[in-house]
């Protein structure tokens, strides 16, 4: 489950629409391109002091007083949790983006070992800030360093443009361009980021992820990511990735793994905004994920419905993922996972949100 970084530049060939007889119900393994295995354990988490009336308020209130709380051991079961379902959702392979400032040095070790054990593919980054002061930033470059520099599969992690310097931003796209990684990035996600377009402008390259872009005011180099669910989650907008020259592809933004759900919803928004639009376009995005992993059109995944084409998937709910195949391995069988005991991944990470519920309770 390992391999060499791989971004929207890797060259690979854009993956064809299934066909044959293969095709009735089973597909290439899903693709997550954009995660946050840390939120796993957030459900049920302790209301925030308030409650936020806004974007940059649910960052602050709810999501950084989180990531605050994260410990090594939490962070594994997180992972471990949010690998797990992912598998029984259909998906082989995550794109993560991480970020634990009390928990920074071998984070990345953690998640990329927990998704191993489940049998799922992952390309990780922790995405550096200055929110925590400059020896903050610092700590989370050197972070994506060590874990690029010791052959871990993933790109370099920034949190949002307006959460950095320029002296940061900077620094993040020169580490990237000297592993060949690229760079994994939210962009202008909510207004307070609307400004992000022009600060990487000069330093976007086809090899960046650019996550939600729902503000952008100018089209950059990379692959777009779009997070529906998560935009609407957030009031942030809509994206439109159609109108984008971009590349796009589909993420969750850490709201589980489960693609199909995913491409439902990035269907209707886009149905909403044109009724014209049509279930193949969201579709290309979901395909584009194997981009990021060409070995995922390797892995295989037999569903529940017999019919695992757009038009049929757009308006067909409550199809499960029954087997799955992972480097020829099978990882999931009957909708349970094989490598893990999943009753035990679910009871020890109910006990590891318990401790982080309580230090919520003690974080401001």
């Amino acid at each position: 489950m390992t391999g060499s970084p791989s971004g929207s530049g890797s060259g690979a060939a854009p993956p064809q629409a299934l066909n044959g007889p293969q095709a009735e119900r089973t597909t290439p393994g899903m693709v997550c391109a954009h995660h946050h295995l840390y939120s796993a354990l957030a459900r049920g988490m302790p209301a925030p002091p308030r409650t936020p009336t806004g974007f940059t308020e649910i960052l602050e209130l709810v999501w950084w007083r989180l990531d605050r709380a994260l410990d090594l051991d939490i962070i594994e079961w997180s992972a471990k949790l949010g690998a797990l379902e992912a598998l029984e959702s259909g998906t082989t392979a995550i794109v993560d983006h991480h970020e634990s400032p009390n928990a920074i040095e071998g984070s990345l070790d953690v998640i990329a070992a927990a998704c191993a054990e489940v049998g799922v593919r992952v390309d990780c980054c922790y995405g550096v800030t200055d929110r925590h002061g400059p020896a903050g930033a610092r700590a989370g470059l050197a972070e994506n360093d060590r874990f690029l520099r010791a052959g871990g599969r993933g790109h370099v992690g920034v949190h949002a443009a307006f959460t950095c310097s320029e002296a940061t931003l900077e620094a993040a796209a020169g580490l990237a361009a000297d592993h060949g990684a690229g760079v994994h990035i939210h962009v202008a996600e909510g207004a307070a980021d609307a400004a992000a377009g022009a600060r990487l402008e000069s330093l976007a390259r086809d090899d960046w992820l650019i996550i939600h872009a729902v503000h952008l005011d100018r089209d950059l180099p990379g692959m777009i990511v779009h997070n529906p669910r998560s935009n609407m989650n957030n009031a942030v907008g809509y994206a439109r990735p159609a109108g984008r020259p971009n590349p796009v592809a589909l993420g969750t933004d850490g709201i589980g793994a489960a693609m199909l759900d995913e491409f439902r919803l990035a269907y209707v928004c886009h149905r909403s905004d044109d009724v014209t639009a049509t279930p193949e376009t969201a579709w290309s995005w979901l395909e584009a994920g194997w981009r990021l992993f060409p070995e995922a059109l390797e892995d295989t995944v037999v569903w529940s419905y017999d019919r695992m084409d757009p038009w049929s998937l757009a308006f067909t709910t409550g199809v499960r993922a029954l087997e799955a195949t992972v480097d020829g391995e099978t990882v999931l069988r009957d909708g349970r996972a094989v490598r893990v005991d999943a009753d035990e991944i679910r009871a020890k990470a109910a006990e590891a949100a318990a401790r982080l519920f309580a230090k919520l309770e003690d974080i401001p």
